[in-house]
């Protein structure tokens, strides 16, 4: 049986006990069934694990300037199909992938869009498809993108140049990883190390998060070749964390350390600090309280609040776009490094929220998801909103 923390305490954070990554962990009993159909709920927007009466009174605000709550500055650009990765090119022109249509669109800071063109390798079904992508730190010179997509046999880690306004065929650096209706991770980001770190999910089998040998339900770490990236925990393998059921969020803060929200199943998503050959407890825990060999999440919420998909590092603390919970959280981090006082922002006011990134000017992009066969799409959808943090 998994445990189950209480909503209204913190979530203790365990170190890691030394465990081989080679080391097969049993695995408990878990649905393989889809996940339920999106509900809107009424807001809370409380802390689901408030900071303890002797915690560090460090609240962000007292006496650092950053008192204002965030801004929604509009609809930066809409009718999209179903936006799923964003990231940055030099220019400040964004990269976007529409999951559905396996499109690749450059969309400028003051909403004109273009098409860059498409990958017609991808098959679209569930939660599939075209999915994160990632712009290389030497676009300047190489002109190279980084995507996830999913095929008709796997999910797989492509990189195409683009050439005159237009993206040239893609080139596959790393295929085999397993590809189902649903829980397919997809978020790819190159860290502060220069290595491609990519999220996978379990696919709805639970116990492949659980083996060593499997990608699925793991984050990986690789070179632009997608070899192991040196350093990694096993030699030759590209896991750098297992035991995860579906992350879809990734986020380095100012101390370089790497942040991942995740898709929890009945009871609660987590927020989860990574840790180099960390396990993260799927199936055998959901939430905290798995035991020592296990790191428990910094935070969790109820998954009708969350559902979280994006994550991204602004202003000094961490932003989570929730799905079913149709709301932003912000998340501070206090002086021990830990993550405290979560609030939620834009409670049902743009319905599913699937991506939210830094632009180079400071503000977030804030995707919508309402499109994608969960969600009450307006005829504006889906949408970029941009937002002052």
């Amino acid at each position: 049986m998994r445990s189950r923390p209480p909503v209204s305490s913190p979530a203790p954070r365990r170190a890691l006990s030394a465990l081989a990554l080679t080391l097969a962990v049993a695995t408990g009993c878990s649905s393989n069934t889809p996940e339920p159909i999106p509900r809107v709920t009424q807001p809370t927007d409380q802390p689901s694990q408030p900071t303890p009466s002797d915690a560090p009174t460090d609240e962000p605000g007292d006496g650092d300037g950053r008192t204002a709550e965030p801004e929604a500055l509009g609809t930066l650009v809409d009718q999209l199909e179903v936006p799923w990765g964003v990231d940055f090119l030099p220019d400040g022109n964004a990269v976007v992938t529409e999951r559905m249509t396996g499109l690749v669109l450059e969309i400028t800071p003051d909403g004109k869009r273009s098409r860059l063109g498409g990958l017609g390798a991808v098959v679209p079904q569930g939660e599939a498809g075209l999915l994160g992508v990632a712009v290389s730190p030497d676009y300047e010179t190489d002109r190279t993108l980084f995507f996830y997509v999913t095929t008709g046999s796997d999910n797989r880690v492509v990189k195409a140049v683009v050439d005159d306004d237009q993206l040239g065929d893609p080139t596959v650096i790393l295929d085999g990883v397993p590809a189902g209706f649903i829980h397919d991770g997809g978020r790819i980001a190159f860290g502060p190390d220069g290595y491609l770190y990519v999220t996978t999910g379990e696919t709805g089998d639970p116990e492949l998060a659980q083996d060593p040998d499997s990608l699925a339900g793991k984050i990986l770490r690789i070179t632009v070749d997608g070899e192991a990236a040196p350093g990694n925990p096993t030699n030759g393998s590209p896991v750098w964390s297992l035991g995860h059921r579906n992350v879809q969020g990734l986020a380095w803060d100012d101390e370089g350390r790497l942040w991942a929200s995740e898709f929890g199943d009945s009871e609660f998503d987590e927020l989860n600090l990574i840790e180099k050959g960390g396990n993260y407890g799927w199936p055998e825990v959901e939430g905290s309280g798995g035991g020592p060999e296990f790191i428990d999440p910094q935070l969790v919420w109820p998954v009708d609040q969350a559902s979280p998909s994006g994550l991204a590092y602004a202003d000094g603390r961490l932003w989570m776009a929730g799905l079913r919970g149709q709301r932003l959280w912000r998340i501070d981090i206090d002086r021990a490094g830990d993550a405290v006082r979560p609030k939620a922002f834009f409670t049902e006011d743009y319905g599913r929220l699937r991506t939210v990134v830094t632009a180079p000017d400071d503000t977030l992009w804030l995707t919508t998801s309402n499109k994608d066969g969960r969600g009450n799409p307006t005829p504006a959808d889906d949408r970029i909103i941009r937002i002052r943090p």
